[in-house]
């Protein structure tokens, strides 16, 4: 419950669906697996990137965006490294690829939180 986006209700969802995330060789296979990734459709060594997926539970995907969309939200005009990066995912993509991808990046923190047992530490640069 330490992520940003990520309240009670999350937290024990993704428990609940991964356990300790062992299941997953890392983040990414769980983003995908969860239906936040795109889908891809290439031939010819062209590569042609589409929609999320919406693969896998669709109840804690839709968890993990609402909680992207707090994220956004409450961004205001907080200036540590993760809001500028939003702040700037939402002006280059638009609102709703923004709440999709802090979902993303959500979930693979989640995972690698779960997977190793660590608390979540939010680095701060020093400027």
């Amino acid at each position: 419950m330490q992520l940003p986006g990520i309240g009670p209700t999350t937290a024990s969802a993704l428990v609940a669906s991964l356990g300790g995330g062992h299941d997953f060789k890392n983040g990414r296979q769980l983003a995908a697996w969860a239906g936040l990734v795109p889908g891809q459709y290439s031939s010819g060594g062209k590569a042609r990137l589409g929609r999320i997926t919406k693969a896998g539970d669709a109840y804690l995907r839709s968890l993990l965006v609402m909680g992207a969309r707090a994220v956004l939200a409450g961004l205001g005009n907080k200036q540590d490294r993760f809001s500028r990066w939003a702040r700037n995912l939402v002006e280059r993509r638009g609102y709703w690829k923004a709440a999709v991808a802090i979902a993303a990046k959500n979930l693979r923190l989640a995972w690698a939180v779960l997977h190793y047992g660590d608390d979540f530490r939010l680095i701060e640069e020093t400027a």
